[in-house]
């Protein structure tokens, strides 16, 4: 089977980019792994999220709200060709704040952050009687709120389902259960599977999350990616009590409210464990006093893939030319991005967005 791109990789961040590949004309071929892979597209938080991103790199502030700004149309036209609803609603979101004194900090370097943006970094700060007027159910130990304008939430589930759904209607190739042993070049790439299966393709693009630790040294990449544990909680779904998204918590569109979630370094563990759910419990329902009669129906733990400075990372590789790594922890930010504009970077384009300051050069 021969296609223009082969994409490693079949989560949100994979099938954003087959899908805008797809759009421009191109053939496209998608190699996802079996169900014991590790899937953080599975597990996510669901926000559009552009607060405190890019506190120490303006590039990745307004490259996630390039993003964000595409999401609205971009949602539609998915909708418009699968019938899905993505549950996208961008009428901001709120980074709570417990203390005076981590609120005014936060604010500070959200101040040098617009500078450096030209000032556009649309947030207001909610004092305590401001944020009750907005968010009635939130508890007296929260001293105020930073309301970023550009955020919201979306779900992570149906966006996923959508694309993949899309990639096909559009004549993309999706193949499951592949485990990638091996990649190499000669006029063409050759993907090699585990169970004999050969893919060839113009281009390449490794997106498989945690699996580029394994594979990106094949290709000439340092791809030098870990996992981070999320654990989350959900609750049964409820009447309308959260008007906006926070850090905390989230209403989804099916009434649930999703906790969540912890940053834990345990390796390649996802399990859950009681202490990381009760302090997901506990902050929530000091946010949100509320919450301490709903009833808990589930919870999971997934798998960030974060780089060292927790930015995506996005390089062609020097070995192998017209080989792309392409990993973030923010794979449903992003998406809109993914599907939007870095195709231009793959194709080498006149409208190629500038993504230098995310090549692996900044980790030698």
């Amino acid at each position: 089977m021969e296609s223009d791109y082969a994409i490693i990789g079949g989560g949100v961040v994979g099938l954003s980019v087959a899908w805008g590949l797809l759009k421009r004309g191109l053939s496209v071929t998608v190699l996802d792994g079996d169900d014991g892979s590790f899937r953080a597209s599975r597990g996510n938080f669901g926000l559009v999220w552009v607060q405190s991103k890019g506190m120490n790199q303006p590039r990745y502030a307004r490259w996630s709200q390039q993003s964000a700004g595409a999401w609205a149309e971009y949602a539609s036209e998915l909708a418009d060709a699968t019938g899905r609803d993505i549950g996208l609603r961008q009428e901001g979101g709120y980074d709570l704040h417990f203390s005076e004194e981590e609120l005014q900090d936060t604010v500070a370097k959200y101040e040098e952050l617009k500078r450096k943006l030209g000032g556009d970094y649309p947030y207001e700060v909610l004092g305590s009687n401001a944020l009750r007027r907005e968010e009635p159910n939130i508890g007296p130990s929260v001293v105020g709120a930073i309301l970023h304008h550009q955020d919201g939430h979306a779900n992570p589930l149906r966006l996923l389902h959508a694309l993949a759904q899309d990639v096909r209607t559009l004549g993309g190739t999706v193949l499951t259960g592949k485990h990638v042993t091996d990649v190499d070049r000669k006029d063409l790439f050759r993907i090699t599977c585990s169970d004999g299966t050969e893919i060839r393709s113009r281009k390449t693009v490794l997106s498989a999350g945690l699996g580029a630790i394994e594979l990106g040294p094949l290709m000439g990449f340092r791809a030098p990616v870990r996992p981070q544990r999320g654990q989350v909680l959900i609750t049964e779904k409820m009447p309308k009590i959260m008007n906006r998204p926070s850090l905390i918590a989230r209403q989804v569109d099916e009434g649930g409210i999703q906790i969540g979630a912890t940053n834990e370094e345990v390796g390649l563990d996802n399990t859950v464990t009681p202490a990381g759910l009760s302090r997901l419990a506990e902050e929530a329902v000091r946010a949100y006093p509320i919450l301490a009669r709903a009833n808990l129906v589930r919870s999971w733990g997934a798998l960030r893939i974060l780089s060292p400075d927790g930015l995506p990372i996005y390089q062609e590789s020097p070995e192998m030319p017209d080989a792309f790594l392409v990993t973030c922890h923010s794979g449903i930010t992003l998406s809109a991005a993914h599907a939007r504009f870095l195709p231009d970077w793959l194709e080498k384009t006149s409208a190629a967005p500038d993504l230098e300051v995310f090549g692996e050069a900044r980790f030698s």
